[in-house]
This record gives C-alpha cells, sequence and structure tokens, in this order.
C-alpha cells in the first residue's frame, strides 16, 4: 500500500509543464452573439426607407441531445399507457390461461425448430406436471378459504396513495375565440400653418429667462398651496391633521383692511403727537432770540433690531412719509446679519416692510424717477436692488463674486441718471478703492470701474524687495446736482477728491480735508460750488470745490456721525456727534455757533449715527446704536425763511433765492482772503 499510485492518462491528452498547468486562461461570455450578420436591413414600410435590423436573435446553440423519452399526450405516449394499464387489470383466470397458451406458443415453436426435440418433448412433460400441481394447490386454497370464511376477517386499514411526482401531464381546456371587429375613424387633418423668423443669441436669451421665470412662478404657487400638516395631541394620543391657510386675493383683500385698521388705531393712540406734528408751534422761540429747539414725535423700533446700529436712512422721493433704515453693526469685530426696514409715519409700531440679510446693512438709496427701487449696500461687499412692488423677501438684483463684488464693505450708494440705452444705473464707493458703476441689462447686474482711488506717496514692501502701491479707501461720495460728471469722494485718511466719469486714471482736484475718515459728503441742494463735509477729527467744514481751503470749520467737540443740508434752505444743515447730540446750524443768522444743541439719546452708552431732513415737513430722523429712530420737529427759529425787502421786485422763488441769499454769504467770506 506504500506503493505510489501512478494516474491514468488519456492518449490524446497533451503534455504540459507546471507553468502551463498554473497559467491562467480568462475568457470572457457576452449574452452578444458575435457571429450572427449585423447588416441585415428590411423595407420600413412607414418610413418609406430600408432600415437596419437591430434586434438580431442572439441566441447561440452549443449543444444538443436527442432524448428517449416519449412525451405522455402524444400517440405513442397514449399507446403504451394503454398498454401498460390492460396488463394491470388481467383476472386470475387469464394468469392460469397464460402458461398454457405460453406452452402452447412454445410447442408450436418446437415444431418449426429442428435442432432440439428432445429437450422440447421433456420441456412439455415438465409443463403438464407443474399444471398438476397447480390445480392440486388451487383445491387447498378454496378448503383454507372455506376455513377462513367461518371466522370474520379483521378490518383492513385504508391505504394511502401517494402522490406521482414524475407525473407532469399537463391539462388544458379550449375555450371559444372572440370573434374579431374592426373599426375604423376618418378624422379632418390638423390645419398647419407656415411660420418663418429670424433667430439671434437674443432671442435665445428671452427665450430662456422667459422659461426660468415660469419655473419660478410654477414653484411659487406650489409654495402657496395649502399644506397638511399632522400634530399629535399630547392628552388624547389622536393625531390631528389641519390644513394651513392660501394666501390668495381674499387674504390680500383682508390684509389691506387690516392695515387700514391698524393705522386707525394708531392715529388714536398717538392722537397728541399728530397733533403736535400738525399744528404745535414753539412759542417760547419769541423769547429765545435766534435759538430754537426740537420738539420729539415719534420713536420707530423694531423687536428685531434691537441689538443692531442704524447705518442707513433715506427719505422716499414720492411718498414724504415713507423712509428706508438699513441696520448693521459699525464693530467690525461683531458682525453678523442685517435688515432693512422701511417706516411710514402713519404707524409707527410697526415697520410697513421687512427684509433680512446674511450680511449687515451698509447703506442704501431710492430711486428718483422709480421710488419701489431701492439700492442696498453691505458689509461682505455685495450691493443688491429690492423691488417693493415684489412680494419676495429677497433683492431682486445682486452682485456676485462673479460679477465684480466688492472685497471690502460698500459705505455708500448713489443713483444716476439712466443711461443712453435707458438702462438704470447706480453707483457705489468701498473701503477697497474701487468706484463702481452698477447698470440693469437684461435682468442682471453689469459693473464697470470707474476709478480707482490711490494713495499718494504711500507704498508697501512686496515680495523680493518690489514696492507696491497702496490703493486708497473709500468712504463716502456724493455726485452733482447739475453736472453728471462730477463726483466728490472721501476717503479714510481725510482726503476728499474731485473725480469726473470721463477720467478714469487721474483726479480733477484734491482737497486735504481732515485728520481721520471722511464720514460724510454732501453737495448742498441749492448752490452749485458749495458741498459740506464731516469727520470724526471732531469737524464740520464747508468747502468751494473751486478753492482748496475751507470757508466754515465748526468744531464740535466729539467725532460727528453724519451730517446733512435742509431741503428748505441753502443755509440750513444738521449735524451729529457720538455723544448722542444733534447741532441745527443756519449761516444766515449765526456763521460762527449752531442755532439748536440738543441731546437725542438719554443713555449713557448710546450713540447716535444718522440723520436726515424730511424733503417736505419741518421734521429731522436721527437714528443710534442701538437701532432706534427719533423723530423731531424744528421749532419756527430754525426753520426761517429769507425775507423779501421792500420796494424789491422779487419775482424769484425756491432755489434761485436761496443760491443768490448763499452767494452773499460766500462773498463776505472770500472778501478777507482776497485783501
Amino acid at each position: 500500500w506504500l506503493t505510489a499510485r501512478a494516474g491514468v492518462r488519456s492518449p490524446d491528452q497533451l503534455e504540459l509543464t507546471e507553468d502551463e498547468l498554473k497559467k491562467e486562461i480568462t475568457r470572457t461570455l457576452t449574452a452578444k452573439n458575435p457571429h450572427i450578420p449585423r447588416n441585415i436591413v428590411r423595407y420600413n414600410f412607414k418610413e418609406r426607407a430600408y432600415k437596419i435590423v437591430d434586434d438580431m436573435d442572439q441566441t447561440a446553440i452549443h449543444f444538443t441531445l436527442n432524448g428517449n423519452l416519449v412525451p405522455k399526450d402524444s400517440d405513442e405516449g397514449r399507446r403504451q399507457s394503454i398498454k401498460s394499464s390492460s396488463e394491470a387489470e388481467k383476472t386470475p383466470v387469464e394468469e392460469e390461461n397464460a402458461p398454457v397458451e405460453a406452452s402452447a406458443e412454445t410447442a408450436e415453436e418446437a415444431e418449426v425448430k429442428d435442432e432440439k426435440p428432445t429437450g422440447d418433448a421433456e420441456a412439455a412433460e415438465e409443463g403438464e406436471g407443474e399444471a398438476e400441481a397447480e390445480a392440486a394447490g388451487a383445491e387447498t386454497a378454496v378448503e383454507a378459504e372455506a376455513a377462513e370464511a367461518e371466522v370474520p376477517p379483521p378490518p383492513k386499514a385504508p391505504e394511502k396513495k401517494l402522490a406521482n411526482q414524475f407525473n407532469f401531464i399537463e391539462r388544458g381546456t379550449a375555450t371559444s375565440h372572440n370573434p374579431l371587429r374592426e373599426k375604423g375613424y376618418q378624422t379632418d387633418p390638423a390645419p398647419y400653418e407656415t411660420f418663418s423668423g429670424n433667430v439671434n443669441q437674443w432671442y435665445i436669451y428671452d427665450a430662456y429667462v422667459e422659461e426660468l421665470e415660469r419655473m419660478e412662478e410654477a414653484k411659487e404657487k406650489e409654495k402657496a398651496k395649502p399644506q397638511t400638516v399632522k400634530k399629535e395631541d399630547k392628552k388624547t394620543g389622536r393625531k390631528l391633521s389641519y390644513v394651513e391657510p392660501q394666501h390668495g386675493d381674499s387674504l390680500i383683500k383682508v390684509a389691506k383692511a387690516a392695515k387700514i385698521a391698524e393705522r386707525m388705531v394708531n392715529l388714536n393712540t398717538f392722537d397728541d403727537i399728530a397733533q403736535d406734528f400738525q399744528y404745535f408751534e414753539d412759542a417760547s422761540d419769541e423769547f429765545r432770540g435766534q435759538e430754537g429747539t426740537l420738539l420729539p414725535l415719534w420713536k420707530f423700533q423694531y423687536e428685531k433690531t434691537k441689538k443692531l446700529a442704524v447705518t442707513a436712512i433715506s427719505w422716499n422721493p414720492k411718498y414724504k412719509d415713507l423712509f428706508a433704515v438699513g441696520y448693521g453693526s459699525y464693530d467690525f469685530m461683531k458682525q453678523g446679519h442685517g435688515m432693512l426696514l422701511l417706516y411710514t409715519l402713519k404707524n409707527p409700531s410697526f415697520p410697513e416692510y421687512s427684509f433680512s440679510s446674511e450680511s449687515g446693512v451698509m447703506c442704501l438709496d431710492f430711486h428718483s424717477d422709480h421710488p419701489y427701487l431701492l439700492a442696498v449696500g453691505f458689509y461682505d461687499g455685495n450691493v443688491a436692488i429690492y423691488n417693493l412692488k415684489k412680494p419676495s423677501s429677497q433683492p431682486s438684483y445682486k452682485s456676485s463674486a462673479k460679477s465684480g463684488k466688492h472685497t471690502e464693505p460698500v459705505w455708500q450708494v448713489k443713483w444716476q441718471k439712466d443711461d443712453m440705452d435707458n438702462n438704470s444705473n447706480f453707483f457705489s464707493v468701498s473701503s477697497d478703492g474701487r468706484i463702481v458703476s452698477w447698470t440693469l441689462v437684461k435682468n442682471e447686474l453689469v459693473h464697470m470701474d470707474v476709478i480707482k482711488l490711490s494713495g499718494d506717496g504711500t507704498t508697501m514692501q512686496g515680495p523680493e524687495g518690489l514696492q507696491l502701491q497702496m490703493l486708497g479707501s473709500g468712504t463716502s461720495f456724493d455726485f452733482h446736482k447739475k453736472i453728471d460728471n462730477l463726483f466728490l469722494v472721501g476717503t479714510e485718511d481725510g482726503k476728499i477728491y474731485k473725480c469726473s466719469k470721463n477720467y478714469s486714471r487721474q483726479f480733477l482736484d484734491v482737497f486735504d480735508a481732515h485728520h481721520m475718515a471722511v464720514d460724510s459728503i454732501s453737495w448742498n441742494p441749492f448752490h452749485l460750488k458749495v458741498f459740506i463735509s464731516c469727520s470724526s477729527d471732531w469737524t464740520v467744514k464747508i468747502w468751494d470745490h473751486t478753492i482748496k481751503t475751507p470757508m466754515f470749520v465748526y468744531d464740535l467737540g466729539t467725532a460727528v456721525g453724519d451730517v446733512a443740508w435742509s431741503t428748505y434752505s441753502s443755509t440750513v444743515f444738521a449735524a451729529v456727534t457720538i455723544d448722542g447730540q444733534a447741532h441745527v446750524f443756519d449761516l444766515n443768522i449765526n456763521k460762527l455757533e449752531p442755532l439748536c444743541t440738543q441731546l437725542v439719546v438719554t443713555r449713557k452708552k448710546n450713540k447716535t449715527t444718522h440723520i436726515q431732513f424730511n424733503p417736505v415737513y419741518p421734521i429731522i430722523i436721527v437714528g443710534d446704536e442701538l437701532g432706534l429712530i427719533t423723530c423731531l420737529k424744528l421749532s419756527p427759529n430754525l426753520r426761517k425763511m429769507p425775507k423779501e425787502k421792500k420796494g424789491q421786485e422779487v419775482k424769484k422763488k425756491g432755489p434761485e433765492v436761496e443760491m443768490e441769499k448763499l452767494e452773499k454769504l460766500l462773498s463776505l467770506v472770500r472778501e478777507p482772503e482776497s485783501e
């Protein structure tokens, strides 16, 4: 058993080495047959052309074996089943006659065959002996049955028939076929028209824009659909479902009626303030001489803006009781979200419109011709346009990194007249030194750098010893009221640049105005040469843009946050300081001191930030760092109009009178300089 076993090999087996045996041969099987023809074509009656047949039979037969099984339903299967059943149903008599018939057949065969006659005779004798033995056995069997008949046999248990698991006969029934019916219809041919047109990029672009607007409208409609909300009652454990209300026309009408009712309630609540606003005149001004006072009226505050500072204020040019307020933060280490609110004097308790933003709002401005468009600048460098006609809470247009947004906070935005193509445009100034023109073209904001502020002689050490020129940081700007191309820009280093839209590489003039950042700058609405500026160096200065030195300088003792010209007089302006006070000046009455200095903010840590005159009513609004807007009424001494001299034919009104009045004051200031 220790002997080695020798393997048996086929004579036609190849002799392979170990490396050849270990070699792996990969065969990839696919469902497609590579041998079928791929260029079979057939005639397509529908298209009236020959088409290549794609769906070829991919079946390939690799092995076929013919078996000897016969189906039971075939003729041969029926004959075999009949034969097998007839053999199983034979009677005992037939079984006894079967050997006799068999012996007779063998005898006939023995007569035919002549090879072994003796053996056949012996076989016949043996057969007779066996027949006799069987007959005797049958007799004994009859006797035994008679004996057993006397004793009743025990009951036999019914035999269980096992199911034939190899019986695969299928049975089917034939049903009558439904008669086929054919129906035909004849219709008129569809009407058609021949259309032709020219297509260019603008048509394609407009089509895409219309499709996007349609998709947005569909999304808004889906949002407006009533939604079923399910809630679970904690006490009973039942799940309750209700349908949210749908914002339809009926709700809009109810909201409008509710707004009117709210205004009526507020008028009743603040009736005493409304009466003071309309009729009260401080009679004590007659005994004060030239001084005046500010009468506090309404206070506007919103719960969500209590921790935000007022960063911008602007009156609406059409609706004189409506003004917009921007909220953000001047603390650059604590920047967060911002808000944009629109208040009206008719409802001081709640804003008419409210918009929230991810970044703080730093500036805003209404369009003069389209008062529903509001341009806004944010702390993150973006600019946006809000359309008050649309109910959306998001801006209609907004800049992005791809569309050339600023890299620093946007400190001021100003609308300008429409360009040659009647496209609305506005300008923005930022700390990154860029003054950018934004134009609404094809429902998008297109930017163009007007000018870049460069620091005067300031350089920075760059890589490999290169000297890089520093860019100036713009903080405020204002455009001339009559000359569209002329504008002024204030910077963080205290300089004021006189620029033009026609020159993007150079400045028209440079004013060494302040020692610190220029917080605000504004042209006089009546005189074409005069502008005013304020700074954190505690001063307010009035300039003639043709002269490099200021004509009036006022030191207010603390940092000045904002300054604004009045809309009714060319010599009246107001300023606010961070100590919470408002100062009102009238150069026609007193060129040295303010006519009114009044504390507006009472809290110690609070600071006033912005001030604006109403274009029609004798009121001003002041914002502070805690998000509070205070409305103040000017006393009669603070809003005196120029008097006409006796015997003088005065036909001039409004701006012309104010220009002459301010021109006289300027001439008085220039006389000492000429001497």
